[in-house]
This record gives C-alpha cells, sequence and structure tokens, in this order.
C-alpha cells in the first residue's frame, strides 16, 4: 500500500459546522474508493504566509492515508478544486522517512497532550 499526506486549507468565513462537513466530505471520498485513514490532524485557523482570494487566515487540515488505487489522489484533487470552501490543497507520496516523521509527529502530539 501506497502512504500519502493531504493538507487543505479551508476559507475562513466558515461556521465549525461547515468545517466538519468539508472534512467529512473528505473522509467520505477516501473511505468510498477503500482507503485506510493513519491520521488526521485539524490544525485550526492559522494566518497564511500570503493572503489567497483576498483572505489572511484559513483553516488547515491534515489527513495521512494508505490506499493501492493510485487513481484517487486524482479525484480527490479534482474534488478539492471543485469545492469553493478550500482555497489551497497539498497531497504528497510519503517515502519511509516521510511515514517514519509521521509517526513520530504523531508520538510528539500524543505525549504532549498526555502531559496536559
Amino acid at each position: 500500500m501506497t502512504h500519502y499526506e493531504t493538507v487543505f486549507i479551508l476559507t475562513p468565513v466558515l461556521s465549525d459546522t461547515q468545517v466538519e462537513e468539508a472534512v467529512k466530505k473528505v473522509n467520505d471520498l477516501l473511505s468510498d474508493q477503500k482507503a485506510e485513514v493513519v491520521a488526521q490532524e485539524d490544525w485550526g485557523l492559522k494566518k497564511l504566509a500570503y493572503p489567497i482570494q483576498n483572505k489572511r487566515n484559513g483553516f488547515y487540515h491534515l489527513i495521512e492515508f494508505k490506499t493501492e488505487n493510485h487513481e484517487l489522489v486524482a479525484a480527490l484533487e479534482l474534488m478539492y478544486k471543485r469545492d469553493e470552501r478550500i482555497i489551497r490543497y497539498l497531497t504528497v507520496k510519503l517515502d519511509k522517512h516521510g511515514i517514519d516523521w509521521a509517526e513520530k509527529r504523531r508520538q510528539k502530539i500524543k505525549t504532549e497532550n498526555a502531559k496536559a
């Protein structure tokens, strides 16, 4: 199975329920295509490095998944393009070093959350 990581930025004018609906739409597409979601992180509202569509903030969301269907990435990015709530996205294929790094990042987040 091939590991992928996708990050997308949602427009900041959305309510919490609208953000959840957009994330659910992505998760539904992944589950429909028989992809296994390894991890997902909601990074919340962050300041953008530069304005996009006259917006200076955006809701960031990361999803790491595994799939054997290599056409899924094209379908996922087509959905991103069609969804007006998503202002930017990036999907990358993880090599063994990227998979190790992602696992270490998840472990670090778990330990930080356990301390809090």
